[in-house]
């Protein structure tokens, strides 16, 4: 067994070539949320993963295997629930409504600009059809946010810390930004 304790989030760093030419490896949620998971890539290789605990694996993070070899992710398509408004009967707010439940029932959940997914739950669909909002079976790759905590979360963004590898600069003097003034000065 090829063990991979080393994950690359994005690739990033990698140059274009290397990714190409990497093997591949295709995983649902269930199995990219764990730190430890076997797999195996598309040379056939058996993978032994034992990344830090609470670490998420997403589609398109590099494994680097002990070897030095590397393998792309790629999120499996596996069966969600994608929610969308209702154009006669609601706004696209209402899709802001359901993450708020769904959140405080602390429900996996990949937030689109127009559209939620999750995994299915027939009761959490029914109540997402209660609140008239349109909730289709389908078969898709599932990449749910990772919270507000999560290091590793939907998209790869940083947090906003203060040490994030580049520097914010303050407002000039003469802006005119007051934020603690009225509107209409």
């Amino acid at each position: 067994m090829l063990q991979v304790s080393k994950l690359l989030a994005g690739g990033q760093g990698l140059a274009p070539v290397l990714l190409k030419r990497a093997a591949q490896v295709q995983l649902d949620w269930d199995v990219r949320q764990k730190s430890r998971f076997d797999a195996t890539d598309s040379q056939g290789r058996h993978i032994g993963v034992f990344l830090p605990r609470g670490t998420a694996v997403r589609g398109g993070d590099v494994l680097v295997a002990e070897d030095g070899s590397l393998i792309r992710v790629i999120a499996a398509p596996q069966p969600v629930l994608v929610i969308t408004h209702c154009r006669e009967h609601g706004s696209p707010f209402d899709l802001t409504r359901a993450a708020y439940h769904l959140g405080n029932r602390h429900v996996p959940i990949e937030l689109q600009p127009d559209h939620l997914k999750i995994e299915p739950d027939h009761v959490l669909a029914d109540m997402l059809r209660a609140m008239h909002l349109i909730v289709k079976p389908a078969d898709m790759a599932f990449e749910p946010e990772g919270g507000a905590y999560g290091h590793h979360g939907a998209g790869h963004g940083h947090g906003h810390d203060q040490d994030h590898g580049h520097v914010h600069a303050p407002a000039p003097a003469d802006s005119g930004f007051r934020p603690w003034a009225p509107a209409h000065e």
